[in-house]
C-alpha cells in the first residue's frame, strides 16, 4: 500500500539481506559446531536456534527475490482516496 511519502525510485534491500543471512548462516553453523565440540551445551543451543531463525530469513528472501517485483501504482494514482467533503 502506498502512502505518498516513498520515493518513486525505492529498491527493496533483498540482495543485500540474503548475503547477510548467508554470511550469518554461516557464522552460526560454525559457531553450533565449535560449541559442540568444545562441549559449551548452551551455547551451542543459543548457536543452533539461532541457525533455525537465520536459516528461515533466508528462506523468506530467497523467495521474495524468486517472486520478482510487484506492482506498484503509478504517480496518478493517490495513496488514499481523497475526502468527498472539502470545507
Amino acid at each position: 500500500m502506498r502512502t505518498g511519502s516513498e520515493p518513486t525510485t525505492a529498491r527493496s534491500a533483498l540482495r543485500a539481506r540474503f548475503w547477510l543471512s548467508l554470511w550469518g548462516l554461516i557464522w552460526t553453523l560454525f559457531g553450533t559446531v565449535a560449541f559442540t565440540i568444545v562441549g559449551r551445551t548452551g551455547w551451542a543451543i543459543a548457536c543452533g536456534v539461532l541457525l533455525l531463525v537465520v536459516t528461515i530469513d533466508l528462506v523468506v528472501v530467497v523467495r521474495h527475490i524468486r517472486q520478482g517485483p510487484h506492482y506498484q501504482p503509478g504517480r496518478d494514482i493517490p495513496p488514499y482516496r481523497p475526502p468527498d467533503n472539502r470545507p
